[in-house]
């Protein structure tokens, strides 16, 4: 007799962490953002509109533990990310999770297109944790980062169909038009750039960074953000 594994219920579900980078650039209004155009095939995000990013893996903690990070740039970030999952092992490991989750996302946005980041242009922006009942489910740390003169992005990976640079306000007014999808958290941390308008208000924002847990029914909601559903930025 043959037996089917018993389905894992919405608690079994592993959380994972995983690290995405708004990549900003100064534009004659205000700033672009690039994001990635998903391939309608991925088994998460399909379809959608992205930044670069991923999940943690085991190189980006050995490699937290290995770097000679300035300790002013680890510093900040433990402290941006205190009330995160950073610090559920304690104030002496902090630290290193830390270090972890932004060398996650220095890996992935040079994967992805071939830029290599300094540790200190990456800056803590928002936490989005996936709610119980989804197949998958990650723990994502958010970062700004601004580029300098001479850093260029190139599209370079295979879970998107293009990869380029926009103006927020274009980006949000193809999705009001139907012609791009972008998941809440997407939408959200964009939103939150807007509102300070400029790349320099971005960096020297420093906001009070808490884990958002969204609702099930709304956290891969693809709809257009409304002003009633915005969350105040700390």
């Amino acid at each position: 007799m043959t037996t089917s594994p018993i389905p894992a219920t919405p608690a079994e579900v592993p959380i994972r962490k995983a690290a995405s980078v708004l990549l900003l650039r100064q534009a004659a209004a205000g700033f672009e953002v690039f994001v990635q155009h998903r391939v309608n095939t991925m088994d998460f995000a399909a379809g959608m509109v992205v930044y670069p990013g991923g999940r943690v893996d085991l190189q980006d903690g050995q490699v937290a533990g290995e770097a000679e990070l300035d300790p002013l740039v680890l510093s900040d970030h433990v402290q941006r990310w205190a009330h995160t999952s950073v610090l559920a092992e304690g104030p002496e490991r902090a630290p290193h999770l830390a270090g972890e989750v932004l060398f996650a996302a220095r890996r992935e946005v040079f994967e992805e297109t071939g830029l290599l980041l300094d540790p200190g242009q990456l800056h803590p922006w928002a936490n989005w944790v996936t709610p119980a009942g989804f197949p998958r489910r990650f723990d994502t740390y958010f970062f700004v980062a601004a580029l300098r003169a001479g850093q260029e992005p190139v599209h370079q990976t295979t879970e998107a169909v293009i990869s380029k640079w926009t103006s927020p306000e274009a980006l949000f007014a193809a999705l009001e038009r139907g012609e791009v999808k972008m998941m809440r958290p997407t939408q959200r941390t964009l939103l939150d750039a807007m509102e300070l308008g400029s790349i320099e208000r971005i960096l020297s924002s420093k906001p009070v960074i808490s884990p958002v847990h969204p609702n099930p029914e709304d956290s891969q909601s693809s709809n257009p953000v409304r002003d009633s559903e915005r969350q105040p930025r700390r």
